[in-house]
Order: C-alpha cells, then sequence, then structure tokens
C-alpha cells in the first residue's frame, strides 16, 4: 500500500536515532564480567589443587586464627571459583560482584596492613612460593585496586540500569 511506505509505518522505517553508546557499554561491561570472574577462576585453581600450602600461606599473613585457617584454606578459593563462572555466564551477577568486590578489598586491606608492617610475603593469589619485596608488594596492591575500580563501575552499571539492564543478557 502507497500510504504505508510514505509514513514507514508498515516497514518500521522511520528514522530512530542511534544508541551507540550502549552497545559500546555493553560490549565493555562485558569484558570487565570476563577480566575479574577470570581472574577468579583462574586464581582458585593452584589453590584447589593445594589447599595445604594455600593454609600456609594464611598463616604467614599473621593475621587470622589459627582455628579458622584450614577451613579458610578450604572453602576461600571453592567461593572465588563459584563468583567467577557465576559473573562470567551472568547468573546471580550482583550476587557474584559483591563476593567478589568483598574479597578484592579484604585482599587490599591485608597487603596494605603487612606493607605497613614491612613484612615480605608470599600473597598466593596465582601461584605458591613467591615472596613479594615492597615494591612489588605495592604493584599487588595497585593492581587489586585497579580490580576492585573495575568491579565497583560494573556494579554501579548493574544497579542503575534496573530491570532492563543492558548487561541483562
Amino acid at each position: 500500500m502507497p500510504g504505508d511506505f510514505a509514513s514507514g509505518k508498515r516497514w518500521d522505517l522511520r528514522w530512530k536515532p542511534m544508541k551507540a553508546e550502549h552497545g559500546y557499554l555493553k560490549i565493555i561491561i562485558f569484558a570487565l564480567r570476563l577480566v575479574l570472574g577470570g581472574t577468579f577462576i583462574y586464581a582458585s585453581g593452584h589453590k584447589i589443587a593445594a589447599p595445604d600450602q594455600f593454609a600456609k600461606i594464611l598463616y604467614g599473613y599473621g593475621v587470622f586464627p589459627g582455628k579458622w585457617i584450614n577451613l579458610m584454606a578450604i572453602c576461600l578459593p571453592f567461593v572465588e571459583l563459584l563468583a567467577g563462572i557465576c559473573l562470567i555466564a551472568g547468573r546471580y551477577k550482583r550476587s557474584a560482584l559483591i563476593i567478589i568486590n568483598a574479597m578484592l578489598l579484604g585482599f587490599i586491606l591485608l597487603i596494605s596492613f603487612n606493607l605497613l608492617r614491612g613484612y615480605q610475603f608470599d600473597c598466593g593469589c596465582f601461584s605458591f612460593g613467591s615472596t613479594h619485596d615492597q615494591s612489588s608488594a605495592v604493584g599487588l596492591l595497585v593492581r587489586d585496586l585497579g580490580l576492585l575500580g573495575a568491579g565497583i563501575w560494573v556494579w554501579t552499571r548493574l544497579t542503575s540500569s534496573g530491570k532492563n539492564s543492558l548487561i541483562s543478557s
């Protein structure tokens, strides 16, 4: 029908402004979810394989009560793994992001505390047996601050977009 082509109603050919920023934003948020989730999945592997060595690392921080160290060494890597998988898979994203951000904040506090005390320590982040001096511990701190900044930014995007979230799919 000629009237439909003139108005564009039949084919929905009316001009609509492109929302390119939403497309880019979706990609950036998904990439950050991959980075955060992938980091935690990767970091959990060696801890799950050798919980006894991870318990020694936790003991080396000198801040945890002795009776909780073994339980933490067994449970913490699985929490890292599950939170990372959920964040990447898009299931329970908000809960996973809360857990990851809380863990990053805890790591930052631990590293900062040991830096202030002047301790050399093995963070146990991605491998065992690499003791960090002051300069490399500062590098760990900067890395974790960057990851926490990314996690907080993704959290603000998740919570500000509501039910019709840009990243709900």
